[in-house]
């Protein structure tokens, strides 16, 4: 199988979008339910070692006002009077043996606290989470004198309350993160209704509704390139079918008169019977209506074919100024007959190109002026550089009624109609000129005053095209 039939699909910009609006909406509430629980455990241990320095201060006053003749239960009444007040706080002291002095924390905290370091200061970093049993407690183990004190507060109402938190959050970010991504491909949804929109409309343009044009105003202007670039497309189209039509209207009747001819010669002919001479002329006369439509038809092709790219391999620098002089040489026969003098002017730098079509596109030019100059005038090509292009011109004399100029270039057109039979071509040379030179990114134009007609082309330079 093919390549290009196993490559995947690209996925739909709904889903696109929708899956990166999901997901950064996930990230985000992760991350808020993150920081906000780390935000109320801190909150809870800061709680917590207010409450432990609390009592470690207490501790620290009673021990250090303890005369050293104390017995056991003076100890025990001035270290019970010192944290009276502070519920929920359990602490122990202990001698240096590691027997305990007196403490009301639970049996089995001392034995899981001591695997621990005392704290050279009390702060959050100091403090300690120890697990006994079912029960967690918080705390730190301190240095007071030459006794060790242990004191922790229990930790099960926040460890209950940060469960529930958590769970509420994760829950709600659930929720919000379903919300978001269901917003989010809603929104979509509503933001791609133009797009369907002109796609709809787009569905209703064929070849029989080509004058249709999507309206801008009716789109949101993030999609007015589209629109302008669709209409601007439908106005080719357009353009192409008309000269589609026109083109076969043409052809239809410059081929129906030349066949007309032959019928109707080929029909008197045979109506009776000729002398040689007779049916000599009818062949001569029927050969010429035969060539002017092989020439028409070669013609035809030919602007086909230069209406196609070109082929990269076939270009070439081409020097214009050495094709016209050898397209001189070309014309000199018919130019002495006809007392007409060829000159050429200037010089510019090679385009490129393909060289047989422009010599076409010359030789067109050439022959066209040729047709129209008259005896003991001179026909002139003129190069010249522009910026990056070349400009060609070729000048002759006589005059063009403005009204013609603009349609000089279209296909079988004619400034005289009288001269459509007298051997000079079926008006499809200067179309071909144009073909040409607009496949080589050209451009032709035409004008005409003071007695003298110029058709002017610009070809980009090969720099240019580089």
């Amino acid at each position: 199988m093919p390549a290009e039939h196993l490559r995947r699909r690209p996925l739909s910009l709904a889903l696109r979008i929708t899956v990166l609006v999901g997901a950064a909406m996930t990230l985000l509430f992760i991350a808020f339910t993150a920081r906000v629980v780390k935000s109320v455990a801190m909150h809870f241990a800061e709680q917590d070692l207010g409450e432990v320095r609390a009592v470690a201060e207490s501790l620290t006053l009673a021990l250090g006002a303890l005369p050293s003749t104390a017995n056991s239960g003076e100890l025990q009444e001035r270290l019970a009077r010192a944290v009276a007040g502070h519920h929920g706080v359990y602490f122990s002291v202990h001698d240096g043996a590691g027997r305990t002095l007196f403490g009301t924390a639970p049996a089995g905290l001392y034995d899981v606290a001591r695997l621990t370091a005392t704290a050279a200061s009390l702060d959050v970093q100091a403090l300690r989470v120890w697990q006994v049993g079912e029960q967690a407690f918080r705390g730190s183990l301190l240095q007071i004198g030459g006794e060790t004190v242990l004191v922790a507060v229990a930790m099960e109402s926040h460890l209950h309350y940060l469960a529930q938190l958590r769970r509420g959050l994760w829950w709600g970010t659930l929720v919000a993160c379903l919300l978001a991504v269901s917003g989010a491909w809603l929104a979509v949804r509503w933001g791609h209704a133009p797009l369907r929109r002109i796609g709809a409309a787009m569905r209703g343009i064929t070849s029989a509704h080509l004058h249709v044009r999507l309206d801008a105003r009716e789109s949101p202007i993030e999609l007015d390139p589209l629109v302008g670039s669709f209409n601007a497309m439908l106005d080719e189209l357009q353009a192409s079918f008309a000269r589609l039509r026109h083109f076969s209207a043409d052809i239809a009747h410059e081929l129906r008169t030349p066949v007309t001819n032959l019928t109707t010669s080929t029909q008197v002919a045979l109506s009776k019977a000729r002398d040689p001479e007779a049916y000599s002329e009818v062949l001569y006369a029927s050969l010429e209506e035969l060539d002017r439509m092989a020439k028409m038809i070669g013609d035809m092709l030919f602007l086909a074919q230069a209406e196609q790219p070109l082929d990269p391999r076939s270009l070439a620098p081409v020097d214009l100024g050495a094709e016209t002089r050898a397209l001189f040489d070309y014309f000199e026969a018919w130019a002495e007959e006809a007392g007409v003098s060829l000159q050429l002017e200037g010089t510019a730098p090679a385009v490129r190109g393909d060289r047989l079509m422009l010599r076409r596109a010359l030789s067109n030019l050439i022959a066209n002026g040729l047709r129209y100059t008259a005896n003991g005038q001179a026909l002139t090509v003129a190069l010249a550089t522009a910026g990056d292009a070349v400009e060609v011109q070729v000048r002759n004399p006589g005059a063009i009624p403005a009204e013609h100029l603009p349609k000089l270039f279209d296909r079988f057109y004619r400034a005289d109609p009288a001269r459509q039979h007298k051997g000079e071509g079926a008006g499809l040379g200067l179309a071909i000129v144009k073909s040409i030179v607009q496949a080589h990114g050209g451009s032709v134009g035409a004008s005409s005053h003071a007695g003298t007609t110029r058709f002017r082309l610009q070809l980009p330079t090969s720099r240019a095209q580089q």
